[in-house]
């Protein structure tokens, strides 16, 4: 009898350990700025009235923000328009920005202001490209704008610089993330040849502790870059997660430089 209790308790066990696995599946979600993007609450129960969700990033805040309490959302943040909540207690994060929205998300369940569970994390990872100020003579918009209708203009024949960033923040150095998880940026041509390979591109790679990883493009244009494509690719150990992708056009006796639709490949891995 009590060899059978004993095996019942190991049961009960290893049932329990893993079911919190479950629960507290820690998701990385990649994805480029000014998209949309939802994340997943794994520990949700039936009703979303007792799910809190809450934002932290020590590069931008000294404690964590709620912006969802028990089901309702806090008003009083500055992003507070671009967020909101699903039936499923997913958050939903409109046009994301590089600065704002990268960082760590926790979704928590609390009955009876009791917490439910362990908490389910999801770290978000914003790629961004921006154009050098420097490099352009006009602008018809904001030359960091991540909208897929910016624009910048430069006169023919002069130099551009194009700057990928990756923001991200997993709570400790980004050199020790790069490093552990094999994050790297690529600029790559239409065809997906590393630019690094072509002596006319200069490309020069840094970080700091709001962009994790930097990558600058710099090259003259050409008149046969005209209708030319180039991405900054974000790859985790070698597979493609999202790009950003600058295509250049000429328009009578100026260069535009515009952005489309960004996002080639968005996917979220989950480490249990």
């Amino acid at each position: 009898m009590a060899d059978k209790c004993d095996l019942c308790l190991l049961g009960l066990i290893i049932l329990s350990s893993l079911l919190t696995g479950i629960s507290g599946v820690e998701e990385n979600v990649f994805i480029s700025s000014g998209e949309n993007v939802r994340l997943s609450c794994d520990n949700a129960l039936s009703d979303c009235k007792s799910t809190t969700w809450i934002y932290s990033n020590r590069f931008r805040h000294t404690v964590v923000v709620e912006l969802i309490k028990l089901g309702i959302k806090i008003k009083d943040i500055e992003r507070h328009e671009r967020l909101s909540l699903e039936s499923d207690c997913s958050l939903n994060i409109k046009n994301v920005t590089e600065e704002e929205d990268h960082g760590l998300y926790t979704c928590r369940q609390y009955v009876n202001d009791r917490q439910q569970g362990p908490d389910a994390r999801v770290f978000l990872h914003v790629l961004h490209v921006s154009v050098s100020p420097s490099s352009s003579s006009s602008s018809s918009s904001s030359s960091s704008s991540s909208s897929s209708s910016s624009q910048t203009e430069i006169s023919p024949g002069r130099s551009v610089t194009l700057s990928c960033q990756l923001y991200s923040y997993t709570g400790f150095s980004c050199a020790d993330r790069v490093r552990s998880e094999g994050f790297e940026l690529l600029w790559v041509n239409q065809t997906g040849v590393d630019l690094k390979t072509d002596s006319r591109y200069q490309i020069l790679s840094s970080s700091d502790q709001y962009r994790c990883i930097n990558i600058t493009l710099t090259t003259t244009l050409l008149n046969e870059d005209d209708n030319r494509e180039w991405r900054c690719q974000l790859t985790h150990r070698n597979q493609l997660e999202t790009s950003v992708r600058y295509t250049v056009k000429y328009s009578g006796e100026k260069t535009v430089l515009e952005e489309p639709h960004n996002v080639s490949n968005t996917k979220v891995y989950q480490y249990h």
